[in-house]
């Protein structure tokens, strides 16, 4: 591609650098120079402009934009249409964004004109949520790159839909306890589970014993249960993770690399996830909870290597209303 300026009897087929105001109207930069633009530029007293004027094997940028993303676009994805060298990705439904962050880099890597931006991994999108963009920065790009770029891009990005679609609430309560901490606590739960497209199917309030917390579990009829306890879970065989293996299920993880959060243990009753939740989850801030609660709504249950990637970034912001704090008085 050639840059630069040009005699405006030169410009007839280039593309226009930079906005001019001509005739009381706009010739918008990105505008492909015709006979009536040109004329009514001349008529404005200008004799040169800026353009761009693709060479052989150039693509120009919409063409590209579109082909590189189409490249990229994997299940659960839309496009946008191509504009000023520029698609946006959009989540057609709930769920996490599962990004190939090798293949960005690949592709980022082949030339400054082609780039595809993403969503953090991971990250839980809604519908209709702008989940990546790709943008063409020049007005075209080398065709070698393009077709380069393409041939790397396939499974960069997709979406991991929500599969789970019924959820069991179980709350326990500690002698005392106010009836405001069972109530916010049951909101932010269920606020949780609404913004993921899962149904609250039953929440239960038992006291915070082993086995109030094993009978409400041995009833499940649910894709999911959480358990939010009254009192903090500090061990793995505390309360609540003792009354899932009482009830038949089994503790396959407790304490996240996450904080808040850190306090999270994660089982299974049969082929239903729990969650017990750590008390953080009361607030709808972000918190470890959340990262484990997406993936398991999405049938992807994170095991030890993806707990252990959870630290890096698993320093969450401060929160004004934790019971205690980082750092010590």
């Amino acid at each position: 591609m050639k840059f630069g300026p040009v005699p405006l009897s030169d410009a007839e087929g280039a593309v226009l650098a930079h906005s001019v105001r001509a005739a009381g109207r706009v010739v918008k930069k990105g505008a492909v120079l015709g006979a009536e633009a040109i004329a009514a530029l001349q008529a404005e007293g200008l004799a040169e402009v800026i353009v761009a004027r693709l060479e052989p094997g150039d693509v120009a940028e919409d063409v590209a934009a579109e082909a590189l993303a189409r490249a990229v676009q994997g299940s659960g994805l839309k496009l946008t249409k191509a504009h000023t060298g520029r698609v946006n990705f959009k989540a057609e439904r709930p769920g996490v964004l599962v990004v190939d962050a090798e293949k960005v880099r690949a592709i980022n890597a082949i030339d400054p004109g082609l780039t595809l931006a993403t969503l953090a991994p991971l990250t839980r999108v809604t519908s209709g949520l702008l989940a990546g963009t790709v943008k063409v920065i020049p007005y075209a790009v080398p065709g070698a790159a393009l077709e380069a770029a393409c041939a790397v891009a396939g499974g960069a990005m997709r979406l991991a839909p929500v599969v789970m679609r019924r959820a069991a609430v179980v709350l326990t309560e500690v002698p005392g306890q106010k009836a405001s901490i069972t109530t916010k606590g049951r909101a932010a739960v269920v606020g949780r589970l609404e913004a993921l497209g899962i149904e609250a199917a039953t929440v239960e309030v038992v006291p915070h014993d082993t086995e109030a917390v094993a009978r409400a579990l041995g009833g499940l009829s649910a894709d999911l249960a959480l358990i939010l306890t009254g009192s903090a879970t500090s061990d793995a065989h505390d309360v609540a993770p003792q009354a899932l293996r009482n009830a038949g299920g089994r503790v396959d993880r407790f304490g996240m690399p996450v904080d808040p959060g850190n306090l999270l243990f994660l089982g299974a009753l049969g082929e239903v996830p729990v969650i017990g939740l750590p008390g953080c989850a009361r607030s709808p801030a972000l918190n470890g909870a959340d990262w484990v609660l997406e993936r398991v709504a999405c049938g992807m249950v994170p095991g030890p290597e993806d707990f252990a990637a959870m630290g890096v970034g698993g320093l969450l912001k401060e929160i004004p209303i934790r019971p205690q704090p980082r750092e010590g008085r």
